[in-house]
């Protein structure tokens, strides 16, 4: 498929969300509610599970399924108090040395006056500042679409992996194509030029892995993605100075590029 084909699969309504992953993997999930200073975010589900016998912090951004679930959802775009939950549990899990997991699928923050109103730019970065200074092991996944900062808010972390499907760009095609051209029906080739896809994010050095989508949503598949997440987290363990190494991943990423300022 060529970049506009991957997004429109990202963007498929048939595509397991965050909670059928957290579901599966995570029986014994149990759900946390609000931000402790406005409301209960839909958007954003996140609380503590098991994986393996270990305790793990899971937060993800939910679209829904149904037109009821995502209307409630407000179609897996997040408001400030979603990333504030989301935070909330960072925190506890630093408290209580709990590895994170996050599930990654968004078109970007909910974009409102009311969502300013109420400091949404701050909440978005209060999450990367909180991720990025956990001394616990963070796993992201990207599992659909990643777009800007509102999927950024929940994917700095010591391992990003992408489902072979799955995007994550700065801004959305149309977006892109309605600035430079003024034209949104040129998304195809804004698409191509974000360099938008889980092969690009490898090479650009941002993902760390490409998850195959053969069996998605099948038993089998959840089994064997929560088996490689315990993995992978006893690796980020063994390796140790798991903050200091995730600084040095995150300043590596594009350091062949070189500014002026």
């Amino acid at each position: 498929m060529n970049a506009y084909e991957i997004v429109r699969t990202a963007r498929s309504g048939t595509r397991p969300t965050a909670l059928d992953y957290i579901t599966s993997i995570f029986p014994d999930f149990i759900e946390f509610h609000g931000d402790r200073l406005f409301s209960d975010d839909k958007a954003i589900v996140g609380g503590i599970a098991t994986l393996q016998g270990m305790a793990v912090t899971v937060i993800g951004i939910e679209k829904g399924h149904t037109s009821k679930e995502r209307l409630m959802r407000s179609f897996g775009s997040p408001s400030p108090e979603g990333y504030r939950k989301a935070g909330r549990l960072m925190a506890l899990s630093e408290k209580f040395r709990r590895p994170v997991i996050t599930f990654v699928d968004t078109s970007g923050a909910f974009c409102g006056i009311e969502a300013e109103e109420r400091g949404e730019g701050e909440a978005i970065a209060s999450d990367i500042v909180r991720l990025s200074s956990l001394t616990v092991p963070v796993i992201s996944l990207m599992i659909g679409e990643g777009g800007s900062g509102g999927a950024l808010a929940l994917a700095v972390a010591d391992r990003l992996w992408m489902l072979e499907n799955a995007i994550f760009s700065v801004i959305s095609p149309e977006g892109c194509a309605s600035i430079l051209w003024r034209d949104a029906s040129k998304a195809p080739e804004a698409a191509e030029a974000l360099h938008l896809t889980a092969k690009d994010a490898i090479s650009l050095g941002i993902a760390d892995r490409i998850i195959s989508e053969e069996g998605i949503g099948s038993e089998a598949y959840y089994t064997s993605l929560g088996d490689e997440l315990h993995k992978e987290i006893m690796e980020i363990m063994k390796e140790g100075n798991i903050r200091e190494r995730r600084y040095m991943k995150l300043r590596n990423i594009g350091a062949a590029e070189t500014y002026d300022l």
